[in-house]
Parts: structure tokens; C-alpha cells; sequence
């Protein structure tokens, strides 16, 4: 596999990758496709070794292997697939039983620093992270943790004490798939990379934020999970905070390889923590008969909330982030509104262009620039038009394989840190639950009318719309 230098730093790499929760629905979704990728465009050739409690033999991971490459594009006839399939192992087990450790060991075979990934429920952790260090597993090894880091601000520091009992911070990797995405990167990118924007980059000239994450479909087969978790949880306090953090943050500094984390922290911990005065919940009119879901069920399905950044570059502006199932379209983006300028210099009064800049995550990536022009014509009056600065399709590397290949090398820069998800936590942690009256919605709407309410003034709210 090939060596990567990051900030001059070389890292190991780890010699094998074993994956907890091999047979499960995200291995199927995700794991094998990067594991397929990693193996084709980056010469993975370590010993790849599952391990579930299934009742299966090798054959069937095999199998399970190949339908889910075939399904998601891959080539099965390939040599790189056929490469991956050689270096698969499978353990079966329960992972109570010190058994399924010692047969693990074996299966590392002369492997000496194996990365791991819990890709299996928190409540799991605990045993899985002991049963490593018993059996010798743990041994120069690093973690990879699954989201969701808790429940909340309380659950997810004690996660994060079991796993500090059996590894260091460093060699724990917090995967949100989110921040393995090339146009949540391009993000930062961006705005670093460039001199033009910076300097507008600030309360002086920013009017709002706005960030919106929308689904054109319900939960599926996922009820009762999701009916555990809700909108807040499973997308707002951590993909869309995120993405907050990527546009509000000041620029890293220095070569320390912390140094982009260590900006996304000091901007989390400087988001005002909501209130239920600030969030709006809703409820899709059907989710109730979602199989898994419980009747009578008051968890959100749509949120929308209204930030606040104590930092002298975003004092008073305004930041509105929602989510949501069942809307109109399938998309995210972020649009940073600017200010009008100071004098309506010819008179146009009504006017309510003010420019904007749009970063379309999904499903393509797009960066487009909104600003002001004149209309042909004797008269002095001007029409809103978008400059497209770049249109891309959705990049083709999935972001599994690309944080799994990171993992594999040590590098932690699209990972999630202890305070960074602490942070989060401490944003969210006040409107958790039933502290919030839920609305209900119709699908194929943008959620409930009382989100309005949170934009006031400082509205309307920016619908998205495809390309």
C-alpha cells in the first residue's frame, strides 16, 4: 500500500484491518465498496479480517462480499476484487467469548499493528475494546469508531472513558462519513486557498448563514433506529455542525497537524448552546406507520435551529441550519448571505439583492457566486443572477475509502476529536427529547410552517434547487 507524507510526518501503516459487524447493513452499504476501492487504487494487500456473530463461514462473507461490490458498481471479475477476496478472513462469535479473540490473533496472522473497526452498536465498545487488550489485539493498534458517539453530552463522555482505558487519543479514529465527502473539504479549500474571500469572510459583511440538508425520502427500513435517534441526532449534531465549522472557522495556523482540528474546535466551543426558543421540530404525516417506529411517537424527522457564534468574526450574524425527511428534493448546500452595501446608490429600495456565495454538497458540487447586475436598458436597475464558479459531478471515491485508507496511515485530519464531539454535544444537549413541541408536515414540503418563525426577519428561508 502506498506511503503518504502528511505535514512532513511520516506514519506507520497499519499491517491489517479487522472489521466488527462484518455481516451488518453498513459493511454491505459501505465497508466492502471502500475495502474494494482501497484494494484496486491504492494496493491494499494486508490481511482483511471480519468478524461477527452470524453463524457464517468464509464462503459466506465471500458471497456477501461480491453482492455487495456487484450492487454498487464494482467489477467482480476484476483481479483487484479477486485480490480483495484472498485476503478476507472471517471470525464467528460472540464478542463475550475470549475465544473469538484468540482465533482473531491467529487470523492476524504476523500482523503487529492491526487498525480495528467497531462498526457495531456503542454498547458494544466496551467488551469489543476489553477483549482487545486481553487477547493482545490492542498492541499497537488503532481504532476506528462508528457514530453515534452517544446519546448525548453525558453518554458520550463515558464512551469516550471506556475507550481511553484501552487506547490513547491519537490512535482513535471517530469516523463521520460526512467529512470524507471532497465537497465538504473543498469547503475549507476554498476559503483558504483563496485571497478574494477572506477578507469578506466576517460580521462586517455577512448578513446570515444558512445550511440546509434535505432528503426527498422517509426513513425506509430504518424505524427503529431512527425513532432512537431523530433529526438532531443522527444529522444535525454532527454532519451539519460540521459544516458549520468548515465555513466559520478561522484559518488554521502553523504546521502542526492538529492545527485544522484544533481551529474546528475552538469554533464548536464558541457556538451559543440552544434553547428550545431556537428549535423547531417536526414529524412527516406517516411516519407513525413506519415499521419499528412506536405509536404515538413525538421523534423529529425535521429540524430546524437558529445559531449563534460568540467570536468577534460572526458577533450578531444570524446562522439557520435544517433538516429533514421527506422534502422536496434530495440536496445540501450552504449559502453565506452578504450585508447590501451601505447606500442604495440608485434607488432601488426594494431590492433585497445583497449577493450571496452557495456551496452545494450533494448531490453534486458546486460553488456559484450571486450578485447584482444591470438590466439592458436606459434605466439604472439591476436583476439577482448566479455566477457558477465550478460545477463537478459527485466526486467517484467514496468517502469510506477514503477515511479508512487515512485511518490505515494514522491520519486524523477528517476525524472527529474527543472535544470536538464534546462540543457538539454541549451545542445540542439542552433540546434533546421532548423539550420542543414536534409540528407535523406534509412530505414533499419544506417542513413545518412554524419554521418560518425562526428566520423572521432575517429570512426567507433559501429552498434549493436542483441543477
Amino acid at each position: 500500500m502506498r506511503r503518504r507524507r502528511h505535514d512532513e510526518r511520516e506514519e506507520w501503516v497499519s499491517d491489517a484491518l479487522v472489521f466488527f459487524g462484518a455481516t451488518g447493513d453498513l459493511a454491505y452499504k459501505q465497508i466492502f465498496p471502500a475495502l474494494y476501492g482501497l484494494v484496486r487504487d491504492e494496493g491494499l494487500s494486508t490481511p482483511i479480517i471480519g468478524v461477527a456473530k452470524q453463524g457464517w463461514g468464509l464462503d459466506q462473507l465471500k458471497q456477501r462480499a461480491a453482492d455487495s461490490v456487484k450492487a454498487h458498481g464494482g467489477d467482480i471479475t476484476s483481479e483487484a476484487f479477486n485480490k480483495l477476496l484472498s485476503q478476507l478472513r472471517y471470525v464467528d462469535g460472540d464478542y463475550a467469548d475470549p475465544n473469538v479473540f484468540t482465533e482473531l490473533r491467529k487470523q492476524m496472522g504476523d500482523a503487529q499493528r492491526p487498525l480495528h473497526y467497531l462498526a457495531i452498536p456503542p454498547v458494544l465498545f466496551s467488551e469489543v475494546a476489553s477483549q482487545l487488550a486481553k487477547s493482545g489485539c490492542s498492541k499497537n493498534a488503532r481504532l476506528v469508531v462508528e457514530k453515534p458517539f452517544g446519546r448525548d453530552r453525558a453518554s458520550a463522555e463515558a464512551l469516550s472513558r471506556i475507550l481511553d482505558e484501552y487506547f490513547s487519543e491519537d490512535d482513535i479514529f471517530r469516523i463521520d462519513h460526512y467529512l470524507g465527502k471532497e465537497p465538504v473539504q473543498n469547503i475549507l479549500y476554498t476559503r483558504f486557498a483563496n485571497s478574494t474571500f477572506e477578507p469578506i469572510w466576517n460580521r462586517n459583511f455577512v448578513r446570515s448563514i444558512q445550511i440546509t440538508m434535505a432528503e426527498n425520502f422517509g426513513v425506509q427500513d430504518r424505524g427503529a433506529f431512527y425513532d432512537e435517534a431523530g433529526a438532531i441526532r443522527d444529522v444535525l449534531q454532527n454532519h451539519m455542525l460540521q459544516i458549520l465549522a468548515s465555513l466559520t472557522m478561522d484559518p488554521p495556523t502553523g504546521q502542526e497537524h492538529e492545527a485544522i482540528r484544533d481551529s474546528k474546535a475552538s469554533l464548536l466551543k464558541s457556538v451559543r448552546a440552544l434553547d428550545a426558543g431556537h428549535v423547531v421540530r417536526g414529524q412527516y404525516i406517516g411516519y407513525e406507520s413506519v415499521p419499528g417506529v412506536r405509536p404515538g411517537s413525538t421523534v423529529e424527522t425535521f429540524a430546524a435551529a437558529r445559531l449563534a457564534i460568540d467570536s468577534w468574526r460572526w458577533e450578531g450574524v444570524p446562522i439557520f441550519i435544517r433538516t429533514g425527511k421527506v422534502m422536496p428534493v434530495s440536496i445540501a448546500e450552504a449559502v453565506v448571505q452578504f450585508k447590501k452595501p451601505p447606500r442604495e446608490t440608485f434607488g432601488e429600495i426594494d431590492s433585497l439583492g445583497c449577493g450571496h456565495m452557495r456551496f452545494r454538497i450533494q448531490p453534486d458540487v458546486t460553488i456559484a457566486l450571486g450578485t447584482r447586475v444591470k438590466i439592458p436598458g436606459d434605466r439604472m436597475i439591476g436583476d439577482d443572477v448566479e455566477l457558477i464558479l465550478t460545477r463537478q459531478p459527485g466526486a467517484d471515491r467514496p468517502p469510506y475509502q477514503r477515511l479508512l485508507g487515512d485511518a490505515m496511515h494514522g491520519i486524523s485530519d477528517l476525524f472527529t476529536r474527543e472535544d470536538i464531539v464534546d462540543a457538539e454535544w454541549r451545542i445540542v444537549n439542552d433540546v434533546l427529547g421532548d423539550v420542543t413541541p414536534v409540528y407535523r408536515y406534509e412530505p414533499g414540503t419544506w417542513g413545518p410552517d412554524e419554521a418560518l418563525q425562526l428566520v423572521g426577519g432575517d429570512g426567507p428561508w433559501l429552498n434549493p434547487k436542483p441543477a
